[in-house]
């Protein structure tokens, strides 16, 4: 062997063997750098919940400290154990919408104290992971046609992609047209602006790491120019302490108060939400990573599921809502990750977040934002796997598709996509006994939005 040879043969280091083989890397064909940079990228587009999330539940009159230092460690724990676990890029942390449910409908509308509020947490996740050990939502998995796991996918695109361009400040709200242009003449938006020619230029190029070079990038921009200003609050791990074994189960059956009875649509709510949004995201993020094998099964589903389950169950003992698997997972995947090592290094950069909370404020939204927005529109490629042309498939899809962006959530848009698949098939007289359960999913949903326009 000659020097230069020698100079550029590096064996493998025993811990770089074992991660190897735990994580099976080789076999998914990516390495320890991409894992930890895709980690790294998940991270930095989820970061926002930290600040977000205890603002939110604040309202509620939970201690905003408590709660920052609670979503960082749920957020880490989940994310730890869904990579150690099921192997897959999937992040977790509180989920956006059941938290503003949480706080303004369930403690601000009907009244419930939060702890009460937090039991009632506490049992969805419990009733998640009945369904799961029974099989049931194995089962609301196996009913979904391969065309709407496509549409699926892409629906999250454009919900993504929406989200970016609404952090941005590129759309807006208009009371005449729902949306319309925002103003780009905004810092935000011409910061996102910066950073979508960025991340956009360094992709053509085929540059490793451009989601994270322009994340950084744009925040370093933001802070010569002014427009990232941090005010952290005192803070301290102790401050966990206010919200930690704080949830109230005896208030949740009427024990110690008068709601009892009455938290049960809270229950449904928070069981129904979190089942098809995080089923939606796991078709989406697992698709576009390359997991899910021709048939449309996910490997290793059943240990996604029960991960999740405790993930929501060990939350709401630490003081905060329904922890949930986030979309964003997708710019991670987007960034080369394949394996659980990508969720592992998001949940170690939450775990260290713990100690500085206040400061996830130092890269703003506007420079996360255009991450999300190409990550949205990567993912529209499954749309081809959709026949259009036949309209037992176009309808549907394009229903579920639609609905995602359009009603800010992922369950709506799976829920009208199944029911337009199980009615078609029935209205065309395909249907056979073995759709059975396809039905009785279908006309829970049906009986789900009576409810829902009725309340």
């Amino acid at each position: 062997m000659t020097p230069s040879q020698v100079a550029d043969h590096h064996p493998p280091e025993a811990p770089t063997s074992r991660l190897d083989r735990y994580f099976a890397l080789n076999q998914r064909g990516t390495s320890v750098r991409t894992e930890v940079l895709a980690g790294v990228t998940t991270f930095l587009t989820m970061a926002y919940i930290v600040l977000v999330n205890p603002a939110i539940l604040g309202a509620a009159g939970m201690p905003v400290a408590a709660v920052a230092a609670a979503t960082c460690f749920a957020a880490a724990f989940a994310s730890i154990l869904m990579g150690l676990t099921a192997n897959v890029p999937l992040a977790l942390a509180p989920g956006m919408g059941l938290n503003a449910y949480f706080a303004f409908t369930v403690v601000g509308q009907m009244g419930v104290p939060w702890p009460i509020a937090l039991g009632c947490v506490f049992l969805s996740g419990v009733a998640f992971l009945i369904l799961t050990l029974t099989g049931v939502r194995q089962l609301i998995v196996a009913v979904i046609p391969t065309y709407l796991f496509a549409a699926v996918a892409g629906g999250i695109g454009l919900f993504i992609g929406f989200i970016g361009l609404k952090n941005a400040g590129i759309v807006g709200a208009n009371p005449a047209t729902f949306v319309a242009l925002g103003d780009l003449k905004a810092p935000g938006a011409a910061l996102a602006l910066l950073g979508l020619l960025v991340i956009g230029t360094l992709s053509v190029w085929n540059v490793r790491g451009a989601m994270l070079i322009g994340i950084v990038a744009t925040t370093i921009v933001g802070w010569l120019t002014g427009m990232v200003t941090v005010k952290p609050e005192p803070y301290s791990l102790d401050a966990l302490t206010g919200t930690a074994f704080q949830l109230d189960l005896p208030g949740v059956f009427g024990l110690t108060g008068s709601h009892g009875l009455g938290l049960l649509e809270i229950l449904f709510v928070f069981l129904f939400v979190d089942l098809f949004d995080n089923i939606g995201t796991l078709v989406a993020v697992t698709k576009r990573a390359g997991l899910m094998d021709a048939a449309g099964k996910i490997p290793g589903l059943n240990r996604i599921l029960i991960t999740d389950a405790v993930a929501t169950i060990v939350g709401s003992m630490a003081g905060t809502s329904t922890v949930t698997s986030y979309v964003e997972s997708a710019a991670g995947v987007q960034a080369g990750g394949r394996t659980g090592l990508t969720a592992v290094v998001t949940g170690i950069l939450f775990l260290l977040t713990m100690f500085v909370a206040p400061y996830a404020q130092l890269v703003p939204l506007a420079a996360t934002a255009p991450a999300l927005i190409i990550v949205g529109g990567l993912m529209l490629v499954p749309l081809t796997e959709v026949e259009w042309e036949d309209p037992m498939s176009a309808i549907p899809a394009f229903l579920t598709v639609a609905m995602i962006p359009l009603t800010f959530s992922i369950a709506n848009g799976l829920a009208f996509g199944i029911t337009a698949h199980a009615a078609l098939k029935a209205l065309r007289g395909t249907a056979t006994r073995k759709d059975w359960f396809l039905f009785l999913l279908a006309g829970l949903f049906v009986i789900r939005f009576v409810w829902m326009g009725a309340a």
